[in-house]
This record gives C-alpha cells, structure tokens and sequence, in this order.
C-alpha cells in the first residue's frame, strides 16, 4: 500500500474529498458526516437560479462554512478535471434518480448518470485519485429472481432510470478493468431519512400521516417489498467502503438492512408513529407500468460487512421516529412544498 493509500485507509481527517451530488439528500448526510470526521470536503451542487446549494442550506453554520461548495454538472467533463484535482477520493453520487421522470425523458438519464458518470471517473484517472466511490441503485436487480439479493444476481433494466445506472456501474468496472482505477462501487437499497424528496415512498406517507391540510394517506402498489436503510447507516457505508483497505475494485457491494417490509406494512408503521387515523387509499396514477415494476429489493450485504465490517444500527422504527420529528418541524415551519409521488 503506498502512502496515499495508507492515508485514506485511517480515516478522513485532513484528507481532501469532492463529493458530487453534495445537495441531494444523501450527499447532504453525507458531506455533513465528511466534515465533522474532519476531511476538506469539496461539494458539487447542480447549478440553478435560485443560488441555493439544496440540502446543504439546512445544514449548521458551522459545517456550511467547512464546506467549499462548488456550483456546476457532471456533465461537465472539464470541469470534472478541475475539481479532480488535489483529490484523495472522490464520492460521486450525482444522478437523476427519480424512476418516473425517466419514462418521459430517457436521454437526460443516460446523459447525467452515464456520461456524467465517465467524466468523474476519466477526471478521477488523470488526477491519480486514490479511490473513487461510485453510487450504483438496488434498482439494478430489478425484480428478485432470488431473495435476498447477491450482488451475483443478473441485472435487469426495468426502467430507463435502471438501465442507465447499469451503465453506469458498467462503465465503473471496465475503468477498474481497463486503467487500474481504484473505483469501489456501493450499492445501497432504499434509503429514507431527513431531507428526503417526496418521490419517495416513506417521505410522501409521512407527509400526508402528519399534514394537517391532507385528508387521507394515497399510496401505490401496497405489495411490493422492499429493504429500507435509514440514511445514517448509509452514509456510515459509503465511509466504510472510502476507506477500507480490503474492497476489491471495480466490483459492487450492496448496503442493505436485510428485513423485508411491504408498502402496505410501511403505510401501517408509519400510522403507528404518528399516530395518525387518516385512512389509506390506493392511488393509479403511483403506481409503475406493470412490466417496470419492481416486486421485491431485499439484500444481502454479508459481503459488504465482511470486507469492511459495516452493519445498519438504526432500526426501521427508530428510523420512522426519527424522520416523522423531522416532518413536524416542516410542517411547523411551513417549509414543505407538496410534492406527487410515484414510486414505490
């Protein structure tokens, strides 16, 4: 192991980090967490005309100022270059990601998660970074032809937005194959916490549970069955697998909890903690083309914990607690902007 190695192998203190995707909701959690463990955190946020930095305007004076913030696109491949520089590692989680979005609008999902993807990671090659950590999706695997899933299981494009992830994992192995890129790939399962996008199940049920503006909680399909991470444990694992010296390069990881819960179940816990007695109500228009749904994401992640010995600590109720007392502020705060959700 050279020394640069053997640096980001102890930790993150003093250690120079670019983290695409810095304002959405993980990069968020997990620039935040990058700073307080003391790394010089260089944060990409999507450019827009409103001079927000997303996610990371919520986050403490404190660590807002730590953070050198960075207005641009991974499309960008020359500014990708710029960035790169200095680096000892880079997470790159930038990506269109909501599923609906990329039924409509295809070629944006392949320009940003996969072009976008190769210039992070030819910027990462001529800058000689130390390790790149690219954010792959449990959509992937599509619906389980097993359960739970092993990174082994074939993956199937089930949507445009999951055929484009897969390119982009795809283009992540042959820089690891083909140049030696030190590119570790994780590969979380539904996450769900604070600062979370309505599009996403938990946050929209949460919402409507606790909005005293909403009369009933609509949802889409109640049976599918998904594996639900709190955001915390996430990001603990993408710090795990930014430094552990056993990762194998070029091959993915998955991040999971390992339970299985369907929707419906998740719509009756999320009753339970906020104490809600609005009724529960399908909604159509939630749902995905039938062919593209995905009936059911439950990991395995013993490979991942056993190369960098992560575990998820937060359980699904606490989790649920602690995102509802989030939701209360908000909503308290009049700071929610109601959003339609259809993913589950």
């Amino acid at each position: 192991m050279d020394e640069g190695a053997g640096r980001v192998a102890t930790g993150y203190q003093g250690i120079n980090v670019l983290v695409t995707g810095a304002d959405g909701f993980i990069g968020s959690h997990l620039t935040e967490q990058l700073v307080r463990s003391g790394a010089n955190v260089t944060a990409l946020t999507l450019y827009n005309s409103f001079d927000s930095l997303g996610w990371l305007d919520d986050l403490p004076p404190a660590i807002r100022e730590s953070i050198h913030a960075v207005r641009g696109d991974v499309r960008d491949a020359a500014l990708m270059r710029r960035l790169a520089v200095g680096k000892d590692v880079v997470f790159h989680l930038a990506a269109l990601i909501a599923i609906p979005y990329s039924y409509a609008a295809p070629q944006s999902y392949v320009d940003t998660n996969v072009l976008g993807t190769l210039n992070v990671l030819e910027a990462a090659r001529s800058n000689d970074v130390l390790r790149v950590v690219h954010t792959s999706t449990s959509e992937v695997y599509g619906s389980a032809l097993v359960s739970p899933i092993a990174e082994s299981h074939r993956l199937q494009g089930q949507s445009p937005y999951s055929a484009s992830k897969i390119g982009a994992d795809m283009m992540a192995e042959a820089f690891a194959r083909s140049f030696g890129l030190p590119v570790a790939i994780l590969r979380p399962f539904n996450t769900f916490g604070p600062r979370q996008s309505e599009r996403a199940v938990i946050a929209t049920l949460l919402r409507q549970a606790l909005d005293p503006k909403v009369a009933t909680i609509r949802v889409g399909d109640l049976s599918t069955v998904r594996d639900f991470t709190f955001v915390g444990d996430t990001v603990a694992a993408f710090l795990a697998i930014g430094s552990a010296p056993q990762v194998e390069f070029g091959s993915a990881y998955n991040a999971g909890s390992g339970v299985a819960v369907t929707i419906g179940e998740i719509a009756q816990r999320v009753i339970e903690v906020t104490g809600s007695s609005k009724p529960i109500e399908t909604d159509a228009e939630r749902m995905r083309p039938e062919r593209s749904e995905v009936r059911e994401l439950l990991a395995d992640a013993s490979r991942f914990s056993a190369a960098t010995g992560w575990h998820p600590r937060v359980d699904l109720r606490e989790g649920l607690a602690r995102t509802a007392a989030w939701w209360r502020r908000r909503l308290e705060e009049g700071r929610v902007r109601r959003e339609r959700d259809y993913v589950t």
